[in-house]
């Protein structure tokens, strides 16, 4: 049996880093705390010169839910990351896509508090996700993670989950595990 390469980096790396692995075929996102590692990272990653994964930082929270949109609806496997403040300027975008049922990948390193919030950890998004945060009577496959490690399994678990059920899943985190380091074994 072949060993497991460990390696030590932050829950937004580790989102990054398995969506390279799992075969993601374009990430479009808007930089915003805490999340931005994601988007750090894909970029510093060059995922397009190995795998063909489009990744692309959009004008805003809403060019890029919409560009998510138009990739899941060419049957592409896409994703975003944001975080609270960008994730509720997505929600028209997202009750689309569930509208059409069509699967992607919605990352969310919350942030606490009303209005623009901080960027320590709560709960603060947990009903906007599991209840539906925009208008259209949908609801998201959600995944919370507890780990940097479940971060990385979850990519690939999500986008299954939303393929198999043709729905746009949610990894809902928070600044602390995305900003926090562990050991991971990249799935």
């Amino acid at each position: 049996m072949a060993e497991k390469e460990v390696t030590l980096m932050k829950g937004n790396e580790a989102i990054a880093h398995a969506a390279i692995r799992c075969g993601c075929d374009g990430y479009f996102g808007y930089p915003i705390t805490p999340q931005s590692e994601v988007l750090e990272t894909l970029a510093a990653e060059k995922p397009w010169e190995t795998t063909g994964m489009v990744v692309l930082q959009a004008e805003s929270e809403v060019a890029s839910i919409n560009m998510v949109y138009g990739g899941a609806a060419s049957g592409k496997k896409v994703m975003t990351s944001s975080s609270s403040p960008g994730i509720s300027l997505m929600q028209e975008g997202i009750s689309y896509m569930a509208g059409a049922e069509l699967p992607a990948l919605i990352v969310n390193v919350s942030r606490g508090g009303p209005g623009l919030g901080t960027i320590q950890p709560s709960q603060a998004d947990y009903f906007q996700t599991v209840k539906g945060g925009g208008h259209g009577d949908y609801r998201l496959i959600t995944l919370a993670p507890t780990s940097v490690q479940e971060m990385a399994d979850f990519v690939d678990l999500a986008f299954e989950l939303a393929f198999k059920y043709r729905n746009p899943a949610m990894i809902l985190s928070d600044g602390a595990i995305g900003q926090m380091m562990e050991k991971v074994v990249l799935p």
